[in-house]
């Protein structure tokens, strides 16, 4: 499997394209760093000559997006863009689309298959690296040791998965092995549930120095639970992933203490790009890395306006 390491830059075209028509399915509209991505590709696709994006909301159902899927194929799209309900639905989108050579690229949710098949690649961030940034933060300011809270993402997903196993490796190292996970619990992405899962551990009476999410949203919640409790969150570290807007609101009223950069516009713009790569039968990489980057507050005004 070739794999490239790239920021979204390189990715850039040399010609305008001819007219491109390709289907987009995206996971859930109503997600904040989804929407930044779904710009991104929209943004993306309008700067080139005649591609035109047809975008579905999966509304978070892997049989609705399947469903998209077999309509974009039976509309003779030139090319697929999907960022999955289910990473590990995959297989059947995969099989859908190669059974009708139909170009398909997965941006920012990494599926299952391995490996991809021809045509057909990747475009995300390398949620190794996700997890570990920001737990490493937060070991560095626990002075590593101390008792966390971890809000876990949907578990259907890859990312989450890998981000929750990534803070589960770096506590072993030996400069962070005195921090302890005492509740570890999914808050499916969600503020509203990020908050109603802190609430439930505030009211059964857990003691924690620290918070470590999956991503931004959840960090929120749980940041609006501490607040209402009347937590002094200049006593509490609360650490997030995807560096949204919100989140970076939260870091400047000194809420939220770190945050990883996820660059949504990149992928968005790089799943575009490597969708009209292969439309036009050009070579193209497995899977294109957009970096991901650490975010504290000092150098958080780097990144106010890039997601």
């Amino acid at each position: 499997m070739r794999i490239l390491y790239a920021v979204v830059i390189t990715l850039v075209m040399a010609n305008p394209a001819i007219a491109e028509n390709i289907g987009v399915s995206m996971a859930r509209f109503d997600d904040n760093f989804l929407t930044v991505l779904r710009n991104g590709m929209h943004d993306y696709a309008k700067s080139k000559n005649g591609v035109s994006l047809q975008i579905e909301d999966a509304q978070n159902d892997s049989s609705k997006q399947l469903s998209q899927v077999e309509n974009f194929i039976a509309q003779d799209v030139d090319a697929i863009i999907v960022n999955p309900v289910d990473t590990d639905a995959t297989p059947a989108i995969t099989k859908l689309a190669v059974a009708a050579g139909v170009p398909l690229v997965y941006v920012n949710r990494m599926p299952v298959d391995n490996p991809l098949p021809a045509k057909v690649s990747f475009v995300g961030s390398n949620e190794v690296d996700s997890g570990t940034l920001a737990m490493q933060e937060v070991c560095r300011l626990m002075a590593g040791k101390g008792d966390i809270v971890v809000l876990m993402g949907e578990l259907s997903n890859q990312a989450a998965r890998q981000r929750t196993q990534d803070i589960h490796d770096v506590i072993v190292r030996p400069e962070c092995s005195g921090i302890k996970i005492i509740e570890e619990q999914t808050g499916n992405w969600d503020r509203t549930q990020g908050q109603d899962l802190m609430t439930n551990w505030i009211s059964s009476g857990a003691r924690f120095d620290a918070v470590v999410s999956n991503n931004d949203e959840m960090a929120i919640g749980a940041i609006q639970a501490l607040k209402a409790a009347g937590y002094d969150m200049s006593k509490i570290i609360v650490a997030g992933i995807d560096a949204t807007q919100d989140a970076l609101a939260a870091m400047k009223a000194g809420d939220l203490d770190v945050t990883v950069f996820q660059n949504a516009a990149a992928q968005g713009a790089g799943a575009v790009d490597a969708a009209l790569k292969l439309a036009e039968g050009e070579d193209m990489e497995s899977i294109v890395w957009i970096p991901f980057e650490l975010v504290t507050p000092a150098n958080m005004d780097q990144y106010l306006s890039k997601n």
